[in-house]
């Protein structure tokens, strides 16, 4: 990788020059890109960017792209890398006058890419959504003339399905490679390939410190630029126990306030639903303070819950004096980046601990665990105070903290990515260099399942199911339920399944002494019929709300939405997401049936459209009593507290048989989004061969008289095929290196 590129003559001559790196200087009249005078702002923005720690490698990063494929940037969130090294990328695609493509810049956070391209447009002084620009899901704000361009790494890999080779880019950057998210370590891995294919392409990793040497084990021996990080925090470590972390946090945060000390705090917590507790218990606090303290004001950037102020990139507060407000930034660990704007941090207070969902494909569920961070988060950590602050570690200093983040291709489903390799086979990256394996085991399960889901063909390669139900953004089930739809006249419905599935929770977590009546308002939503169907009448109330003329613009939706204990902000996001599904459908030329939502027939054929995707989560109550028995991997589990049937089981009964959604260890054991279905549906609209590799139970053995008579009426030559797979033991004819090998993902 470290073999250098022929660039041509004229690229050469217009990028060599002795004083500034192709003869971009700052101090020019006109912006070269856009070709008009500099605006004042501009020139002090300037002043503030060569200050930054990453402006002295600036033009050692410029000189390496000349004649290097692939340059790696370590440091840390504070010396500047995120905002500058995209706008240098985007120079040097402007000396060869954009021959070989634009800028592209990778996030892994929505909000963050947004925030960067407005940063980036302000210091460039161009108008966002012209020069600049940022794709997130659902929402794009570039034109003909972005020549940079921010987006979410999941962005950019749906992306490679339609430019597998990404040739209208000149140079990509990877940022945030140290937080090993499943679609940046595709895309390292991709990369690696599409590198050779296109040696005019640059490629600038953006990663911390700790992540170097990995990367250099994948790449093989490329150039690395290191930067100095100017924080000179004082650390102070605890020798508390992780059981006291919350409270600990919450009592120093106090403290401080309590010094008058200036500067304000930022706060790493586990969990989301921690960080919505410390608000609103520092938010109580706060009130009972003295006025000669000054305002105590709670910040919650918790990633995805879109409740923050924004202002240039920094959340604001609407305070008298900003002297007499401290605020206090809370977040989880994987909001660490979000950091990069804000200078006003003096204290730093890093509980040490993070909750991460890990996936068990044994029995297709996921639990929270309680794990130590890394010791690339924590130094990330220890570099966001300003000169002189303070952080402080609520745990000691010899705590064994594991050297890297654990990669997210080893704790989540698989499925959707061995489905989108397939595709990329297909297109011609035959092979993906993972920087860690996924697990064979987990491997073997997505195998199965896009099997299962009629995905592959007899020799393992993407069919033509596969190949459609690729083109949603949907995981492998919901996007197969959805293209059963058009067969079964319910796409209207099943659409909006999809999407509000795909969307966070629609429902708000009631204030203290408000759960009866958030009950009682939820109640008017429910469908007999179970959970996907309640979904469904959510949403058509919130589409009628909208047309109400009284609540025509969104402040009277959000009254309504409130009123209802409704998330406004997840119904919108489930509202664009059905647009773009109904939109990649008429693209594909599949058919869109009419709504006719409350027939008995368009139940029916609702149920068979979800079946279609999730026959392999089904389970029996085994006693009447909620107690469910679940067929693949015959586990128990009960219906979550929020379903409709545990609102009505008490006088109605549980269902018998039921899909569910979603399984998950970490919330008492339960099944979530469940819907009652019919054993006779279940055998007709899962394939024979899943039937006859569930492991013996009592339920099964109910269901066996139905399946001789279905296997009698038709014998399937699925039945045939060469993956067999038993529970999780695989058949003595085929192995884990098969599976490798047919995937085709080394």
């Amino acid at each position: 990788m470290a073999d250098t590129c022929d660039m041509s003559e004229e690229s050469h001559e217009t990028a060599d020059c002795s004083d500034e790196p192709f003869g971009f200087g700052y101090d020019l009249e006109l912006n070269q890109f856009d070709g008009l005078p500099f605006s004042s702002r501009y020139y002090k923005l300037l002043k503030e960017r060569k200050t930054l720690a990453v402006w002295k490698a600036r033009r050692e990063l410029l000189d390496t792209l000349v004649n290097n494929k692939l340059v790696i940037v370590s440091g840390s969130t504070k010396t500047g890398k995120s905002t500058q090294i995209p706008q240098w990328c985007a120079e040097f695609c402007l000396s060869a006058q954009y021959r070989h493509g634009m800028v592209v810049c990778t996030q892994t956070h929505r909000q963050q890419a947004v925030d960067l391209a407005l940063r980036v447009a302000d210091e460039m002084d161009v108008n966002i959504g012209h020069e600049v620009g940022y794709t997130i899901p659902l929402e794009t704000c570039c034109s003909s003339d972005t020549v940079l361009r921010f987006c979410t790494d999941d962005m950019l890999l749906r992306e490679l399905m339609s430019d597998p080779f990404l040739e209208r880019y000149g140079a990509i950057v990877i940022d945030q490679a140290h937080e090993r998210t499943v679609s940046t370590d595709i895309l390292l891995g991709l990369l690696k390939d599409i590198l050779l294919h296109r040696p005019e392409l640059r490629m600038v990793v953006l990663t911390a410190p700790s992540m170097t040497d990995r990367l250099l084990g994948h790449y093989g021996s490329v150039p690395v630029i290191a930067l100095e990080s100017a924080s000179k925090a004082e650390v102070v470590y605890s020798n508390s126990s992780h059981k006291d972390y919350f409270y600990s946090a919450i009592r120093l945060v106090l403290e401080i306030h309590r010094t008058k000390e200036e500067g304000d705090v930022a706060v790493f917590l586990a969990s989301a639903q921690e960080v919505d507790c410390a608000c609103s218990i520092l938010q109580k606090e706060g009130t009972r303070l003295g006025a000669d303290l000054g305002q105590l004001v709670p910040v919650n950037l918790s990633m995805g819950l879109g409740q923050v102020q924004w202002q240039g990139g920094v959340p604001f507060i609407l305070a008298g004096e900003q002297s007499k407000t401290r605020r206090v930034f809370l977040s989880t660990h994987r909001g660490e980046d979000t950091f990069w704007a804000v200078d006003s941090v003096n204290f730093v207070i890093d509980t040490g601990v993070e909750k991460r969902f890990v996936y068990n494909p044994r029995i297709r569920a996921n639990s929270e665990v309680l794990q130590p961070i890394s010791v690339c988060q924590a130094d990330i950590c220890k570099q966001l105070t300003q000169a002189a602050g303070k952080c402080f570690c609520l745990y000691s200093e010899e705590s064994p903290l594991p050297a890297e983040t654990s990669p997210q291709i080893l704790e989540t489903n698989i499925t959707s990515t061995v489905l989108f390799l397939k595709r990329m086979e297909i297109a011609g990256l035959a092979r993906c260099h993972f920087l860690t394996r996924p697990d064979p085991e987990g491997l073997m399960q997505a195998l199965e399942e896009l099997d299962y889901l009629a995905a592959l063909d007899n020799d393992g390669n993407l069919s033509e199911i596969g190949i459609i139900i690729s083109e949603f953004p949907l995981d492998a089930q919901m996007a197969r339920a959805l293209l059963a739809s058009c067969e079964f006249d319910c796409v209207s419905e099943v659409a909006t399944i999809a999407a509000m599935l795909s969307a966070p929770s629609c429902f708000l977590e009631p204030p203290v002494g408000m759960s009866h009546k958030a009950v009682q308002c939820h109640r008017k939503f429910q469908h007999p019929e179970g959970d996907h169907f309640t979904l469904i009448n959510i949403y058509n109330a919130f589409k009628q709300s909208q047309r109400e003329p009284c609540k025509l613009n969104d402040f009277g939706v959000g009254r309504w939405c409130k009123d209802y204990f409704l998330n406004h902000a997840a119904l919108q996001t489930a509202d664009a997401t059905r647009s773009e599904l109904t939109d990649i459908l008429r693209r594909i030329e599949l058919p869109i049936s009419e709504p006719c939502f409350g027939t008995k027939t368009n139940t029916r054929n609702i149920k068979r459209a979800l079946l279609a995707g999730f026959f392999m989560q089904i389970a029996r109550d085994v006693d009447g009593s909620g107690n469910y028995f679940m067929l693949t991997h015959k586990h128990m589990a009960q219906v979550h507290p929020f379903s409709s049937y545990g609102a009505t089981a008490q006088k109605l009964g549980f269902p018998e048989w039921v899909l569910f959604h979603e399984y998950t260890l970490s919330e008492n054991n339960c099944i979530r989004t469940v819907s009652e279905i019919f054993p006779e549906v279940f055998i007709q609209m899962a394939p024979q061969y899943f039937f006859y590799n569930l492991p013996p139970s009592e339920s099964k053995d109910m269901l066996q008289p139905m399946l001789d008579s279905a296997g009698s009426r038709n014998i399937k030559n699925k039945t045939q095929k060469d993956l067999t797979i038993t529970g999780t033991e695989v058949h003595k004819d085929y192995s884990v290196t098969q599976s490798n090998d047919r995937c085709v993902i080394q």
